[in-house]
């Protein structure tokens, strides 16, 4: 039987087990996939913690998959799939499936994997990659205006850090000190978080693409002349609508994952892949995430669908 590493109950680590599952039967609109890698998220851990997406309803089901987006082979079809066959390459957020062998996508929010794009690559985009795009260009900015980018050295950071530069903007980096050569090699400005952090940022900022929310997000309103160039995807509409900001609007559509991985394909955007584990050490790969220490993204690679 294939192999997903899921959360039992609601709560911290010693929720989550690498367990044996039924391989999924994909329903209409839908691909079975082979996963080939796993994108991994702070919004992974904060589900097996209890949270709840916007629109989330009803009792969570255990165990319960974690893991918000991969790549892989099309194994099998399900009714009414057009356009995509067993053997196609593809990425996308699973229904089901995460860190796991086997995955089910939606044609909604699925897109094929260009040749050139690996899949450790494309397992970054359709949560990091995406929401990086879909931040930075909600935001609007003319090019040559500044855009601060908090959370800069993380999976979505250093994907928006890129997709600025590409719109012609001048990009401010917050983000730890060990993460400084990351964040300049990217072409940003960087400034260290902590304590004070707001007070060494250069002045001149147009906009801010929050990915910390809470102080950091209050600290950051503080930089803005128009508070409607303040954008987050680390905290909830009624936290950025009090400082007078929206939260991230996403395009979850298969046209919207093309743009992206086109980025990757023509060398715009490097995801920053730093680090790989095996389906059976996903547990250290969430905890890199879970303890803010990971530079770039973390990608887990199940050994049983590796090429």
């Amino acid at each position: 039987m294939p192999k997903a590493y899921v959360f039992t109950r609601n709560g911290g680590p010693e929720a989550e087990a690498l367990i044996e599952v039924e391989r999924p039967v994909p329903g209409a609109g839908q691909v079975l996939v082979a996963v080939r890698a796993a994108g991994v998220n702070p919004v992974d851990w904060k589900l097996r913690n209890g949270f709840r997406r916007p629109g989330d309803s009803g009792e969570r089901a255990f165990p319960a998959y974690l893991g918000s987006e991969v790549s892989g082979v099309v194994e099998a079809v399900g009714d009414g799939v057009g356009g995509l066959a067993p053997g196609d390459e593809v990425f996308g957020q699973p229904v089901v499936g995460g860190y796991s062998e086997y995955a089910l996508l939606t044609v909604g929010f699925s897109a094929p994997k260009p040749a050139a794009v690996s899949f450790t690559d494309a397992a970054t985009l359709p949560v990091a990659g995406a929401t990086a795009y879909d931040g930075i260009h909600q935001l609007g900015l003319p090019a040559d205006a500044t855009v601060l980018v908090t959370g800069a050295g993380g999976g979505v950071g250093v994907a928006a850090v890129q997709i600025a530069r590409t719109l012609g903007l001048r990009v401010v980096g917050v983000a730890g000190e060990a993460k400084k050569d990351l964040i300049e090699s990217l072409g940003a400005v960087h400034v260290p978080s902590g304590e004070g952090w707001a007070a060494r940022v250069p002045e001149g900022v147009d906009g801010v693409y929050d990915l910390v929310g809470g102080t950091v997000l209050t600290e950051a309103a503080t930089l803005l002349a128009d508070r409607t160039k303040l954008v987050t995807a680390g905290a909830s509409p009624d936290e950025v609508q009090a400082l007078g900001g929206a939260r991230v609007a996403r395009v979850r559509t298969p046209e919207r994952l093309a743009e992206v991985a086109d980025l990757v394909a023509t060398g715009a955007l490097d995801p920053q892949v730093t680090r790989t584990y095996p389906l059976d050490r996903a547990g250290e790969a969430l905890r890199a995430v879970e303890e803010g220490h990971a530079r770039g993204k973390i990608v887990i690679v199940p050994t049983e669908n590796a090429a």
